[in-house]
């Protein structure tokens, strides 16, 4: 082998490989970041190649030696400083490739970051990583110089050059290693931005994938519902709304970013899946709007004739009672005929929504019905019972005077357990319900008392006990 000749084709593919590496591996616009693994990859190919002459000719240069050859030898202190400069050249091509790896390396993990990452940290990786590869520009740049400025196979290199050139590559070697331990702490640094990018790589394609099959799930649902004659035209609309959104899943993370295309499939996994359970359910909903609708009517017509029994417990309550105790209840026989009807309006209504598949319209006039006949069946109830509780306390008022009574005493025992004398936040107000009490029952005395005003005083002397013994209560629990 002709040593001269393989030793300047060494050098002229080492030199064009390093100037191609330093402008080598940027990401292309729209190309994932399994293109770029792959292109790093025949990079690295591309070098193991490069670097087998070197490792060969090491290996060589002591059969050279020995083996002859149409070169002029020299020996002594001339042959060892050519072989120094020899060792330097070796070791300074060992550091550019071991350089290259490492940077092409990093590189496939800051396009992982940039990919999924836009955040002012991950921004400020890629300017670090470019900073960095200015840095290793510049050292490749020296090495390649000070390989192509020395041919260390002249048969006349003199000894003085041999020793330059020795002195040059070594510190180019020296650089290079230097670079090469800021490039390592760098990739460290990455470590937790690189672990984040990775996982949402990891999840992008189940995501996608969840997604699409939410959608079949939606649509085989809908198709099913409606082979059974339900129209389902607002669920329908709400999944074709869908369709561009899974056209843009189709196209990838590429064209539209990892973040975008992960909260895109969530999104569209979340809207198929509500689409896919309410098309499911709709049978059953239908079936209960119908339910609904015979349970309200019956209920309309049930108080119908409720209605009709207000005015004679209003005509004994005028008969018997003073007018304050009645008078509020004046409206309710009018009131609750007008609320029914209205309910049997909105009735009519629901039922020409549920039988043109107007599901959210039914469901909203039903609602409407029910408060109006629960505020019906209240007012009823509240004629009736008024005239019971008038009765009861016009025949034996001192039952209920003994109530309020014994919640006064007995909030009085509690408000003095374990103490010598009362709170004065909780005296006064049980002083107060004594004294409001004592003018309820002064109310009673002559020929038409108002009894209605008797019990609702009585009544709200109690509630306001009840607050003072609470709030007994409360004290104590936290004191203890």
């Amino acid at each position: 082998m002709n040593r001269q000749a393989d030793t300047a084709r060494e050098r002229d593919v080492t030199a064009t490989h390093a100037r191609r590496y330093s402008r080598a591996g940027a990401i292309v616009p729209g190309v994932g970041v399994g293109v770029g693994v792959a292109a790093r990859r025949a990079l690295g190919d591309a070098l193991a190649l490069v670097a087998l002459p070197l490792v060969l000719g090491a290996a060589l240069l002591p059969a050279a030696f020995a083996g002859g050859g149409t070169r002029r030898w020299f020996g002594g202190r001339g042959e060892s400083v050519r072989a120094d400069a020899q060792a330097a050249k070796d070791a300074a091509a060992a550091a550019f490739y071991e350089l290259d790896t490492a940077q092409r390396d990093l590189r496939i993990s800051i396009e992982t970051i940039t990919a999924v990452d836009s955040s002012p940290r991950a921004r400020k990786a890629v300017d670090d990583f470019a900073a960095l590869g200015r840095r290793i520009d510049e050292v490749s740049n020296d090495y390649i110089t000070a390989v192509d400025a020395h041919d260390l196979d002249r048969d006349d290199l003199d000894a003085s050059v041999a020793s330059r050139a020795r002195g040059e590559l070594t510190k180019a070697k020296d650089d290079l290693v230097r670079v090469k331990g800021e490039l390592d702490r760098f990739e460290q640094s990455l470590g937790p931005l690189l672990s984040t990018a990775e996982t949402q790589l990891a999840r992008l394609a189940p995501a996608v994938e969840r997604a699409r099959q939410a959608l079949l799930a939606a649509s085989t649902a809908l198709d099913s519902v409606r082979a059974s004659g339900m129209r389902a035209d607002d669920l329908a609309a709400r999944l074709a709304a869908l369709g561009p959104e899974l056209t843009r899943l189709n196209q990838g993370a590429g064209a539209h970013g990892v973040p975008e295309t992960l909260e895109r499939a969530d999104r569209v996994l979340r809207e198929a899946e509500g689409v896919r359970a309410e098309a499911e359910r709709l049978p059953e909903r239908a079936a209960e709007i119908d339910r609904r609708l015979v349970s309200l009517r019956t209920r309309a017509q049930a108080l119908t004739t409720r209605a009709g029994t207000v005015d004679p417990v209003l005509s004994e309550l005028r008969r018997r009672f003073a007018a304050a105790c009645w008078q509020d209840l004046q409206q309710v026989p009018d009131q609750a005929l007008a609320n029914v009807r209205q309910a049997e309006d909105k009735l009519k209504e629901a039922g020409a929504a549920r039988d043109e598949q107007r599901w959210a319209d039914a469901t909203s006039r039903l609602s409407t019905v029910r408060a109006l006949l629960n505020s019906t069946d209240e007012a009823v109830s509240a004629a009736g019972d008024r005239l019971q509780r008038l009765n009861a306390v016009a025949k034996d008022p001192q039952q209920e005077i003994q109530r309020t009574r014994f919640a006064i005493r007995d909030a009085q025992r509690l408000a003095m357990s374990g103490r010598n004398t009362p709170d004065p936040r909780h005296a006064r107000p049980l002083d107060d319900a004594v004294a409001r009490l004592e003018r309820a029952i002064a109310t009673l005395e002559g020929r038409h008392p108002d009894y209605w005003h008797f019990l609702t005083e009585t009544e709200e002397v109690r509630q306001a006990v009840a607050r003072v013994v609470a709030q007994i209560r409360e004290e104590r629990g936290h004191g203890a």
